[in-house]
């Protein structure tokens, strides 16, 4: 006999769930059996994966970038499945240079990535999540918190982020829809290749790590977000969860 997982008959939207944190986010909640639109630009990868994991998934190549997406995607995830319970605003594109190298284009770039289309599936998944008395995910970072150097657009986007997670929860709370952020370290392409460009930062970064490594996309980031997609995790709502092996202490 199979136990059903903690996501069972649960729908998730993962958006950049072609590759790193988003992969690992969808392959987690495939083992624990909800139903998984993610969206990606990369078709190839995205067309992979859907072929990896099967009937659970479906993939949808699309530019979140773009604010008339938003309302596909959401209704992609309930054409697939039936329903939305849980949003994933995990994709961001960003560039990170000094603070006084950074320009337009690399704020617009941020925003246009990360804040606002976080902010345009939020709105546009809010009637299924209320139906469903679901839940949002979104993610900050912790290096913005405490202020790495190169990282202007990437925090002003993220900080923006949070800040609208932390009203959405207010608002959101007498419809029992959670909404939630997770600040992580892992190891992605994405941070290599930050690592690649800043080899100095390499050692500086696990220095500030009390676990001394980085996390897994899967097994440390994509099983937080399936607690705090779960049922478990109905009573927590605004809060930032750092799951960055002890790097950044909140008070």
């Amino acid at each position: 006999m199979t136990t059903p997982g903690r996501l069972a008959h649960k729908v998730a939207v993962v958006t950049g769930g072609a590759q790193g944190i988003g992969l690992g986010i969808v392959r987690a909640f495939v083992k624990e059996g909800a139903g998984v639109l993610f969206v990606d630009i990369n078709d190839e990868s995205g067309q992979a994966v859907e072929s990896e994991l099967g009937a659970q998934v479906r993939f949808l190549c699309a530019d979140i970038a773009k604010q008339e997406n938003a309302t596909k995607i959401v209704q992609a995830a309930v054409d697939a499945f039936g329903a939305l319970d849980v949003l994933v605003n995990n994709a961001h594109a960003s560039r990170q240079v000094p603070f006084m190298e950074t320009t337009r284009e690399h704020l617009d770039l941020s925003f246009g990535t990360g804040f606002y289309p976080a902010f345009w599936l939020m709105q546009a998944a809010y009637p299924q999540l209320k139906q469903r008395q679901g839940s949002v995910i979104n993610f900050g970072s912790g290096s913005v918190l405490s202020g790495m150097p190169t990282q202007t657009s990437y925090g002003a986007a993220k900080e923006a982020v949070r800040g609208i997670s932390r009203v959405a929860a207010n608002e959101w709370a007498p419809d029992n829809i959670n909404v939630n952020v997770i600040c992580p370290i892992a190891a992605t392409e994405g941070v290599e290749r930050w690592l690649e460009e800043f080899p100095e930062m390499r050692q500086p970064t696990l220095d500030k790590i009390p676990l001394h490594r980085l996390g897994d996309p899967e097994r440390d980031i994509g099983r937080v977000a399936v607690f705090l997609a779960s049922d478990d995790a109905s009573f927590i709502t605004g809060q930032t969860i750092m799951v960055d092996g002890g790097a950044v202490k909140l008070r």
